[in-house]
């Protein structure tokens, strides 16, 4: 067709002011850079740099590595009044957390305090978010327990089990180290905002019912997580819940309670909300000590050593019966630190119009959770509760983590053993009211209203943690998230324009009914790359319009004479795609259908440099249909096509 039609190239370029630029070519070298610098570096962290001499290139590199050069040469004592109130208040809810979520994993209590140390003072060096605080989650510690203890129990081999937790925080932070550094953080984006929603409301839900071990003053619970095996052990051991312990929680439950309700009505009281925790500790330690608690039916934490941690590089354990257990521990825990951590340090930074580099977050939170398992550690992210704190608390940088580090060293050095008489119901009933805020049951009408296979997904994780496990409820909702993003792709949308506005606007007849059809003339839209993987189908689809249109056509009384193909939506294109092109042009062909390629502005629908750059390359615009019939609007195809017919039938009425 394209050498039938060369004879009027001047004729149909006549029709359109404006032309498609067919000769624009790329060095491959500068294709390959493009495409992994868009990739690995879409922030384009080193612009400007090249300009620069290599001594400022070098300091503005290492400035980029460590942030904290960025900021601690501008820091101000004005700034410090701020980060020292902050840091303060994140102190006092780090400790009741901090020993809270270490029972919650079966660890030793001062590991929750160990690990409020030494890793927010790395965050400060390495961190780029002005607002996260550091620390230990509920999740992460849930997950770690609920995967290690399937290899060892805590009360069989409790020193091989802590080695676990070790080197799984080791692990933890060498994939996100690897991360970081390699700049994937496109991998975190598996884990979907409803995938998250649900796995934190599922975990919440279990975290909350394991909690009543320790309201009801319980000694043995069962090591699963699942709904039925928890509820099974609550009534199995239910000789050995004690009153007292009940009475105490339900007063902690309710003094917590109100001090979030507080919080809700009066926001300038939020440090009442976030000192709460710490208070509840110190009475309850108090009152423990008083009445003899441990002898009464209120179980204690128990002895509380004093001292900074000690070194546990030597404990780190990579043997085969068990490296297997620490490598899925750290990997799945990574990657659930990492999705917590970095979305609540974006929140945080959108509020205050800032900006944060998710992969200095993921180089930050790789190496201190490295160092952390060098000092006695466990997994470390930023949690949301005590970021929050922060947050309102009105800390201006990261040195707000520094002064918590500093307090949790002076407890640890001074006050630690005054902890030792804190009753497990005060920290059980600190972790069901920081639990109950996860579980949102108004973004789970939000996402069933709005989009119902979100909702799908978010159900999975719900329900797969709650009456399964914790790794299985995960698995199945990025599973159903993948099985979505791969939907997508295989069956791309398409749809048929129609002409608003008097012919100067084409758009999807089916979102404007009002759109009118354009004589003889079928114009489709194409939404997304065509692949291998969605060649056939897009093919298929093209021809079943042709075939609907032609039957209309027929109604009326005419003839379908052109399709239009719209690639503005095409972003990319592989030679299968290319080859199915080809195979619709001559499908078309038979049917005696001219066909046009059209590209539209870049703002709308122009389709990118490489989609041309292959679609020359390859000769398909050449061989197949020639360069006079690629346009740059729909209206110009459009043009162009009418004009064609016309002297196509002048040409048959005069030869007749």
């Amino acid at each position: 067709m394209g050498t039938a039609a060369g004879d009027g190239n001047r004729s149909l370029g006549a029709v359109a002011e404006h032309k498609v630029n067919l000769s624009a070519r790329r060095p491959f070298v500068e294709a390959v850079r493009t495409g992994l610098a868009e990739t690995l570096f879409p922030d384009d962290p080193f612009r400007g740099f090249g300009s620069r001499p290599p001594a400022a290139r070098a300091w503005g590199v290492l400035k980029y590595f460590v942030p904290a050069l960025e900021w601690v040469p501008r820091y101000s004592l004005d700034k410090f009044k701020y980060d020292l109130l902050a840091g303060v208040t994140i102190a006092s809810l780090a400790i009741p957390q901090g020993i809270s979520y270490a029972k919650l994993a079966n660890l030793p209590p001062i590991m929750g305090l160990y690990s409020s140390f030494v890793p927010p003072l790395l965050y400060a060096v390495f961190g780029s978010s002005n607002n996260l605080a550091v620390g230990t989650v509920a999740a992460a510690s849930l997950l770690l327990a609920s995967i290690i203890e399937t290899e060892v129990l805590p009360e069989e081999n409790p020193q091989l089990y802590l080695q676990l937790f070790y080197t799984a925080a080791f692990f933890t932070g060498v994939f996100q180290t690897a991360l970081g550094v390699f700049r994937l953080g496109l991998i975190v984006d598996f884990l979907s905002r409803s995938t998250i929603t649900g796995f934190m409301g599922g975990t919440a839900a279990i975290i909350i019912l394991q909690q009543l071990k320790g309201m009801l003053g319980m000694k043995h619970f069962t090591c699963k997580t699942d709904l039925i095996s928890v509820m099974r052990s609550i009534f199995h051991y239910r000789h050995e819940w004690k009153w007292q312990s009940a009475v105490l929680g339900i007063c902690f439950l309710l003094f917590l309670m109100s001090s979030k309700h507080l919080r809700k009505k009066k926001p300038n009281l939020f440090w009442v909300s976030a000192i709460a925790p710490f208070m509840v500790v110190v009475i309850g330690g108090i009152f423990a000590f008083l009445v003899k608690g441990n002898e009464h039916g209120i179980p204690i934490v128990g002895d509380l050593k004093k001292g900074i941690n000690p070194l546990s590089i030597s404990q780190l354990t990579f043997t085969d019966k068990h490296v297997n257990t620490a490598v899925k521990a750290g990997f799945l825990s990574a990657i659930l630190a990492l999705a917590e951590g970095i979305a609540v340090g974006r929140s945080m930074a959108l509020i205050k119009n800032e900006q944060i580099d998710g992969n200095k977050e993921m180089l930050a939170f790789g190496i201190m959770n490295i160092a952390g398992s060098f000092t006695s550690c466990y997994l470390t992210t930023g949690p949301f509760s005590k970021s929050a704190v922060n947050f309102h608390a009105g800390c201006r940088t990261p040195m707000s983590n520094v002064v918590m580090s500093v307090c949790i060293m002076l407890v640890l050095l001074f006050l630690a053993p005054l902890f030792k008489y804190t009753p497990l119901v005060a920290l059980s009933s600190i972790i069901v009211v920081a639990m109950i805020g996860l579980v949102k049951v108004k973004e789970f009408r939000h996402l069933y209203r709005v989009d119902k296979f979100d909702f799908c997904i978010c159900m999975a994780a719900f329900v797969g943690v709650i009456f399964f496990t914790m790794v299985a409820g995960l698995g199945a909702s990025i599973g159903l998230s993948v099985i979505r993003a791969l939907l997508h792709v295989a069956r791309p949308n398409t749809c048929k324009l129609g002409s608003i506005a008097g012919g100067e606007i084409f758009r999807d007849v089916r979102h404007y009914p009002h759109a009118r059809n354009i004589a003889n003339v079928l114009v489709l839209h194409l939404g997304s790359p065509i692949y291998f993987v969605n060649a056939g189908y897009l093919r298929e689809r093209i021809l079943r319009w042709v075939e609907d249109e032609e039957n209309a056509c027929k109604i009326d009384g005419q003839d379908l004479q052109c399709v239009v193909l719209d690639l503005g939506g095409v972003s990319s294109i592989d030679n299968t795609g290319i080859g199915m092109l080809v195979e619709v042009h001559k499908s078309l062909d038979r049917r005696g259908i001219r066909v046009m390629s059209n590209t539209i502005l870049i703002a709308l629908t122009n389709p990118s440099l490489e989609v041309t750059e292959k679609l020359v390359l390859s000769g398909y615009i050449k061989d197949t249909i020639g360069e006079e019939w690629v346009f740059l609007t729909v209206k110009d195809a459009i043009t162009a096509c009418r004009y064609a017919l016309q002297r196509s039938r002048s040409k048959e009425d005069g030869e007749v």
